[in-house]
């Protein structure tokens, strides 16, 4: 089971593959959470053993399990969080996203569940996003909103049926997916299985009503803009105190789904720092 090292910290899964490095991204966010959040405690769980001492994490975990997506590019090793986190209290955060602001607060709300899965997006104005373009999957089939991005748990009991089934639901697709409407061409992306996972162990188990936790999303038609790159269209200023676009002070966690904005916010952090 799992060796508790801490109360509670952030958990950043990266593997690197041929096009991105998810690693890079995980370090740009550490620092970032660092910055707004000094005594926090971060975790990295990747497929190996990385030095961290020159970086902002606390810790170092590699998939209990091993890497499963190298024997079977179909699978994934997120299921692996429930059993690598080192902390009693986790969230996990995508590892292409940045922390804008102090949710230390966030905490004291995410314990109301012992699992919870953010349900809600924004656009960088502020809006809660109202497209459906990227989830026809979910509307068909009646399914939680779900986005894996931002994901609370505490060890407990629902916590490790949650994830089981996560699992399962990614080693069994090809049966699973027969049983969803308009899903014969799916792969099993993460967001999609969590969301079934939440409908079987419970949706008032594994998501919370309000508006917790949640994030902005890049995507251009959350955006409604016309480049799949924002930075064409968006300019991003960081100060020590705030992240703004297009002059919009950002309060939650981004999600900037370009991943070569890793390299150019890095700079960035390393000046003000």
């Amino acid at each position: 089971m799992n060796n508790i090292e801490a109360e509670q910290g952030f958990l950043i899964v990266a593997s690197n593959n041929s096009e991105v490095d998810y690693i890079y991204c995980a370090k740009v966010l550490a620092k970032s959470i660092k910055l707004n959040m000094p005594q926090a405690k971060i975790c990295l769980l990747t497929d190996k053993q990385i030095d961290i001492s020159k970086t902002s994490f606390d810790y170092c975990r590699t998939f209990p399990y091993g890497d499963v997506s190298k024997t079977d590019w179909k699978l994934d090793n997120d299921w692996q969080v429930f059993w690598a986190s080192p902390f009693r209290e986790t969230i996990k955060l995508e590892a292409d996203m940045i922390v804008t602001g102090d949710i230390s607060h966030w905490w004291d709300m995410l314990r109301h569940n012992d699992v919870v899965v953010s349900t809600k997006i924004y656009d960088y104005k502020g809006n809660i996003n109202k497209s459906r373009h990227y989830r026809k999957v979910f509307d068909l089939n009646n399914l939680p909103d779900t986005y894996n991005a931002i994901t609370y748990w505490r060890l407990s009991k629902t916590a490790q049926e949650f994830f089981t089934k996560v699992r399962h639901i990614f080693e069994n697709w090809n049966d699973y997916k027969t049983l969803l409407v308009g899903a014969n061409e799916e792969i099993a992306t993460t967001d999609l299985v969590y969301a079934i996972a939440c409908s079987i162990i419970g949706i008032e188990k594994t998501t919370l009503p309000g508006s917790y936790p949640s994030f902005v999303h890049m995507k251009s038609k959350v955006n409604n803009i016309t480049s799949e790159d924002w930075r064409k269209q968006i300019v991003w200023e960081l100060s020590k105190n705030d992240f703004r676009l297009n002059t919009v002070t950002q309060t939650m966690p981004l999600h900037y789904h370009i991943k070569e904005f890793a390299y150019d916010i890095d700079s960035e952090y390393e000046r003000i720092n």
